[in-house]
């Protein structure tokens, strides 16, 4: 199971709430089945899990199908978010 750590999820939070804004930032996504590889690297070091508006499955698929067609348009706010992550965590 992919478990999120408290601190690193709320510092997750702080980044996009300053990319996005806070009212655009949702943190009670219902849980689903499925498997994430990244689960074994929670296991090992604290960290979160995070989505950042990729949308919903489209007709092509899923993520991680062949046929997935990616959001272009989050490109630039994925590319923000993991600056504004570095630059609040660089701060502490």
């Amino acid at each position: 199971a992919v478990v999120n750590s408290i601190k690193e999820t709320e510092e997750a939070i702080e980044a996009a709430s300053c990319v996005s804004g806070k009212d655009n930032i949702i943190t009670n996504i219902p849980l689903i089945m499925g498997s994430e590889d990244f689960a074994f690297m929670l296991q090992a070091r604290p960290g979160a899990y995070i989505a950042i508006g990729a949308g919903m499955p489209r007709a092509n698929g899923m993520f991680h199908r062949p046929g997935f067609d990616f959001n272009d348009r989050i490109l630039t706010a994925g590319a923000d978010y993991w600056i504004t992550l570095a630059e609040l965590l660089l701060r502490k």
